[in-house]
C-alpha cells in the first residue's frame, strides 16, 4: 500500500509517484503552471523556474524544460542550476528542504504548536491536530476525564473511576478473571480451608459443617463438641459419658451394656461361678449369693432339692410344719405395685381337705400381701416398692384341714432379693 500521491509499479516492485499535473485537469487556476513533484504538486507562477534533484536513476535525463523545470540527475550532483537565484516556494506547514523541495513541517516535534498542557499534539500534513489523552474526551478547549463507569457496563460488580482510565473490582468471595472485568467466583475451601472440619463451597461465599457429635460454634467456622449427656437424662439406662465428638453408656458392676444403651444383668452363675461345691449359686438383678446345697435345720431333713421334711416319729416335729420348702427369687428395686411377684401352690392334693394360705413371718412392714386364688393356691402380691440392694425371706405358710380333725401344715419359705437398680 503506498502513501498518498504515489501509486503502486507492478513492474519494478515499488511505489512510484504519481504525475498529478498530467492526470488532473486544470490543477492550477489564475495562470499559475501546474510543477510536479514527488508525493504531489505545486502551483507556482509561469516564469519561476524549479531545480529539482531526482531521486530514481530512470530519471536521470534531463527534461525539454517543460513548464521551466530542470531536473538535475544524480550523476551531476554539483552542477549549478541555470538561474539558481529561482527557490521553490512551499505551502503553509511546508518548508524547503536542503534538496530544495517542500516537505511537512512537524509542529509536534519543534515545539511550535499551541496546544494546552493537558493535551497530545498529533501532526498532520501540513498541519497538526490537539487532541485529548486516551480515558479524555474535549470539551470546549480542555479535556476533561471520560467516566466510563456511567457507560454501558463495563465491569461484571462495581466499576471505579480515575483520572484518565478505571478499574473493575469485585464482590466479597469473588476474583477478577484474567480479563479484568469478569468477577469469578472464589473456591474458599480449594483456596484456603476456613473450616475446622467441612467446607462446602457456594457462590461468593462458602459454609462450614461438623462432623457428627460436633456443632458449629458462635463463629460459625470451629467446631464444638456436642455434650449428649446433657441434652437428655434418658439417653442412657444407667450412665451416659461425654466424649469427643461421640458419647457411651456404661452399666454398674453385674451389668453388661446392650445395644450401645441398655443395661442387661450378667448372670454370675454361669459365666463365674465362685460358689462352693455344697453350696448353689443364685443369680439376681446386679449379682449372685450362694447358698447351701442342704438349706435343712435340725430337726428337719433334706428329702429332695431345696426340700426339708420333719419326719413323723419325731416327737419334736408334732408342733412343727411337716416341710420346708426353700425358694428363691429376685425382683428390681423400686418396681410398680401393686405387683403380683409369687405363686404358691399345694403340690398334693387331698379329698375332703380345705386348705387356707397366710403369710407366717417376714412381713411385719406390711410389703407383702398374700390372695388365695383357688383351693390349693394363692399368690403372693407386692403393696409397698422395695428399694435394693435388700434381702426378704417370707415364710408363706398353707394350712390343711379335713373334717376328722386332721391338721397338717407346709412352709415355703421365700427368700426375695432386691437388685440395686431399676433395671
Amino acid at each position: 500500500q503506498c502513501t498518498d500521491g504515489y501509486e503502486w509499479d507492478p513492474i519494478r516492485q515499488r511505489c512510484k509517484d504519481i504525475d498529478e499535473c498530467e492526470i488532473v485537469p486544470d490543477a492550477c487556476k489564475g495562470g499559475m503552471k501546474c510543477v510536479n513533484h514527488y508525493g504531489g504538486y505545486l502551483c507556482l507562477p509561469r516564469t519561476a523556474q524549479i531545480i529539482v534533484n531526482e531521486r530514481e536513476e530512470a530519471a536521470a535525463e534531463s527534461t525539454s524544460g517543460r513548464n521551466n523545470v530542470i531536473r538535475r540527475t544524480p550523476a551531476d550532483p554539483h552542477r549549478a542550476p541555470p538561474n539558481p537565484t529561482h527557490q521553490i516556494q512551499c505551502a503553509a506547514g511546508y518548508e524547503q528542504s536542503d534538496h530544495n523541495v517542500c516537505q511537512d513541517i512537524d509542529e509536534c516535534a519543534t515545539g511550535t504548536h499551541n496546544c494546552r498542557a493537558d493535551q497530545v499534539c498529533v501532526n498532520l500534513r501540513g498541519s497538526f491536530s490537539c487532541q485529548c489523552p486516551p480515558g479524555y474526551q474535549k470539551r470546549g478547549e480542555q479535556c476533561v476525564d471520560i467516566d466510563e463507569c456511567t457507560l454501558p457496563p463495563y465491569c461484571h460488580h462495581r466499576c471505579v473511576n480515575t483520572p484518565g482510565s478505571y478499574y473493575c473490582q469485585c464482590n466479597a468471595g469473588f476474583q477478577l478473571a484474567s480479563n479484568n472485568h469478569t468477577c469469578v467466583d472464589i473456591n474458599e475451601c480449594d483456596a484456603n480451608n476456613p473450616c475446622a472440619q467441612q467446607c462446602y463451597n457456594i457462590l461468593g461465599s462458602f459454609i462450614c459443617q461438623c462432623n457428627p457429635g460436633f456443632e458449629l460454634s458462635s463463629d460459625r467456622i470451629n467446631c464444638e463438641d456436642t455434650d449428649e449427656c446433657r441434652t437428655s437424662s434418658y439417653i442412657c439406662q444407667y450412665q451416659c459419658v461425654n466424649e469427643p465428638g461421640k458419647f457411651s453408656c456404661v452399666c454398674p458392676e453385674g451389668y453388661q451394656v446392650v445395644g450401645g444403651r441398655t443395661c442387661q444383668d450378667i448372670n454370675e452363675c454361669e459365666t463365674t461361678n465362685e460358689c462352693r461345691e455344697d453350696e448353689i449359686c443364685w443369680n439376681y438383678h446386679g449379682g449372685f449369693r450362694c447358698y447351701p446345697r442342704n438349706p435343712c435345720q435340725e430337726p428337719y431333713v433334706l428329702t429332695s432339692e431345696n426340700r426339708c421334711v420333719c419326719p413323723v416319729s419325731n416327737a419334736i416335729c408334732r408342733e412343727l410344719p411337716y416341710s420346708v420348702v426353700y425358694k428363691y427369687m429376685s425382683i428390681r428395686s423400686d418396681r410398680t405395685v401393686p405387683s403380683d411377684i409369687f405363686q404358691i401352690q399345694a403340690t398334693t392334693i387331698y379329698p375332703n381337705t380345705i386348705n387356707t394360705f397366710r403369710i407366717k413371718s417376714g412381713n411385719e412392714n406390711g410389703e407383702f400381701y398374700l390372695r388365695q386364688t383357688s383351693a390349693v393356691s394363692a399368690m403372693l402380691v407386692l403393696v409397698k416398692s422395695l428399694s435394693g440392694p435388700r434381702e426378704h425371706i417370707v415364710d408363706l405358710e398353707m394350712l390343711t384341714v379335713n373334717s376328722l380333725n386332721y391338721r397338717t401344715s407346709s412352709v415355703l419359705r421365700l427368700t426375695i432379693i432386691v437388685g440395686p437398680y431399676a433395671f
